[in-house]
């Protein structure tokens, strides 16, 4: 029987070629395809010059080009690209297991508009995240809340998954790591009620390639920015 609906996942990727092939692998394609939906794995890349484009087609993903870099570049151009019913952010590191999206499928197919992996609700690995990060995480998302009247207990999360109809009505300008807190400000905005699911949070085998501190400030002032706009 033809599947009716499609799970699109969207990977971007910068040289992420010792993760990206773990990170597809985990993806649990044949519970969904369980279920009844067909599968869209849809790498963006930033340009890597590593084999991470290779690795990923050979898995199986559709591979886009992205050269203009920036997570939040990224991201809008997977989104533009995506044909999913429901769908997915998923970092190409590994810290975020894949497997959570089968539990964040059905709380999406369930009604809810939004769903994040919570780290901070979750389970943090040894050494996945400095006890600097781990309260400025914290803060951020308290601050978000408090904002916008709409609780968030992990606003920094790189894990959430959507409905098509979410994704089309976000005006999105983000071109960094401020891209997370930007969807929050428009799914707040607009009266989406944000679901979540605890996760465990693995430690990175690569570089991370945000700088608390600095993108920390910028996460904070797109909250406040754009709440007073």
């Amino acid at each position: 029987m033809k599947a009716s609906k499609t799970v699109s996942i969207i990977i971007p990727t910068l040289n992420e070629e010792e993760t990206i092939g773990k990170v597809i692998d985990e993806i649990p394609r044949e519970n969904i395809e369980r279920r009844g939906y067909q599968v869209e794995i849809l790498v963006v890349d930033n340009n890597s010059t590593d084999k991470t484009r290779e690795i990923a087609a050979e898995r199986g993903a559709k591979v886009i080009v992205e050269p203009a870099r920036g997570k939040g570049r990224a991201i809008r151009t997977a989104f533009k690209a995506a044909s999913g019913d429901f769908i997915f952010m998923l970092d190409a590191d590994y810290t975020y297991p894949a497997t959570y999206i089968s539990k964040m499928l059905e709380i999406l197919h369930g009604g809810s508009d939004v769903v994040i992996g919570s780290r901070l609700r979750g389970q943090i690995g040894e050494g996945a995240m400095s006890r600097v990060n781990v309260v400025g995480n914290h803060l951020l998302a308290f601050m978000a809340s408090i904002l916008y009247r709409t609780r968030i207990s992990d606003l920094c999360t790189g894990y959430w998954g959507l409905t098509r109809g979410v994704v089309k009505k976000l005006e999105l300008n983000a071109t960094g790591f401020e891209l997370e807190a930007e969807m929050f400000v428009e799914i707040a905005k607009k009266g989406y009620k944000i679901a979540e699911v605890p996760i465990y949070y693995r430690r990175r085998v690569s570089p991370s390639k945000l700088s608390s501190l600095r993108d920390g400030f910028r996460i904070g002032r797109t909250l406040i920015v754009k709440r007073f706009q």
